[in-house]
C-alpha cells in the first residue's frame, strides 16, 4: 500500500492518460504529477469550494454535501485547503466515494501543503482517489501557485459548488474561471450579516445556480436519473409491506393517517414500516407526519 501512496506518476498532456476534460480548457498543464489514481471516467467530477476561514454552517453543509454526491457516484474535486476544502474530502470519503486534491503545491511529502492535511492525503490515496499537480516534486511553493491552481479544479469538474466566499477569495476566482471555461457555477447562500457569504449570495445575485440541497446541483447537470438508480437498487430487497407503503407515498407527500387508510395497515404497523424506509434513506419526513420519496 505505501507504494501506492508514494509513487509519483508524470502525466504528459500528449498522454492517453490524461483527462480529456482538461484538454478542453485553453492553458491546461503541459504535465501532471499524479500520486493515486484518476478516475477513468471524468463526466462525474464535481468541486466543491471555499474559504479556509469556514463556519460551522458551512463546513457541516460541504461536508453533508459531498458525503451525498459521493454516494451518488460523483469524484469530488477540490483543493485540499484547510476549511471548506478539507471538509469536501472528508465527505466524500466519508460517502465510500473518491475524491480528487489539486494542490498549489509540489505533491511529495515534504511540500505538502498545508502540512497539517498529510495523513488526509494518503487517505484519499488509499481510498483509491488522487492528489494532483502540475508542479514537481521538491519545487518550492509560490503564493501564486494556488490562484493558479484554480483553473485545474474547474477545468478537472463538470460544476463548480462555492459554498462560503469573503468578498475576496480564491473560491471566488475558482468561480470565475470555471464560468470562462464554460462550467457550470453554483453557490449555497447564506446570512446577509455574515462576511462569508457576502461572495456566495454575490454569486447567485450574478446568476449562479443557488444550492440547498443536491437535488440542486443534480437538477441542472440534468442528472436527475441518478437517484432515481439508486433508489431503486435500494427497493430491490423491500419486504412487501415496504414495497406497498412505497408505492402510496410515491404519487405525492402524503400523511401517515392517508397512509394508514389506503394500505388498510395498523397506525404502529405503518409507523414502524415508514420509519424503516427513512433509515434506508428512499423517504424522508417532510414535517407534520408528511412524507414522500427522498
Amino acid at each position: 500500500m505505501n507504494d501506492v501512496i508514494d509513487k509519483i506518476q508524470t502525466i504528459k498532456k500528449s498522454s492517453r492518460n490524461y483527462p480529456e476534460i482538461l484538454k478542453e480548457i485553453s492553458d491546461a498543464p503541459k504535465q501532471l504529477y499524479v500520486r493515486g489514481n484518476l478516475p477513468k471516467d471524468h463526466n462525474l467530477n464535481f468541486a466543491i469550494v471555499g474559504t479556509r476561514a469556514a463556519s460551522d454552517y458551512g463546513r457541516t453543509l460541504t461536508f453533508k454535501i459531498a458525503k451525498e454526491l459521493a454516494e451518488l457516484g460523483f469524484n469530488i474535486v477540490s483543493g485540499l485547503a484547510l476549511g471548506i476544502d478539507t471538509q469536501a474530502h472528508l465527505g466524500a470519503l466519508e460517502g465510500k466515494g473518491r475524491t480528487t486534491a489539486v494542490m498549489g503545491s509540489a505533491i511529495d511529502d515534504n511540500s505538502i501543503y498545508p502540512s497539517e492535511n498529510l495523513n488526509l492525503v494518503k487517505k484519499i490515496i488509499s481510498s483509491g482517489g488522487a492528489i494532483i499537480s502540475e508542479y514537481e516534486p521538491g519545487t518550492k511553493s509560490e503564493i501564486w501557485f494556488f490562484p493558479e491552481r484554480n483553473r485545474i479544479i474547474s477545468g478537472l469538474s463538470r460544476g463548480v459548488l462555492v459554498v462560503e466566499a469573503p468578498e475576496k477569495s480564491g473560491a471566488l476566482i475558482t468561480a470565475r474561471v470555471a464560468l470562462e471555461q464554460n462550467r457550470e457555477v453554483f453557490a449555497i447562500p447564506g446570512s446577509i450579516f455574515s462576511k462569508n457569504s457576502i461572495g456566495t449570495n454575490n454569486l447567485i445575485k450574478s446568476g449562479a445556480k443557488m444550492v440547498t440541497t443536491v437535488d440542486d446541483i443534480l437538477e441542472e447537470l440534468n442528472l436527475t436519473e441518478l437517484k432515481t438508480e439508486k433508489r431503486i437498487g435500494k427497493e430491490e430487497n423491500l419486504t412487501e409491506e415496504e414495497k406497498i407503503i412505497l408505492k402510496i407515498i410515491e404519487k405525492e407527500p402524503i400523511h401517515t393517517d392517508k397512509i394508514c387508510k389506503i394500505s388498510k395497515m395498523a397506525a404502529g404497523q405503518v409507523l414502524s414500516i415508514v420509519s424503516v424506509l427513512e433509515i434506508k434513506g428512499i423517504i424522508k419526513n417532510i414535517g407534520g407526519k408528511f412524507t414522500q420519496i427522498n
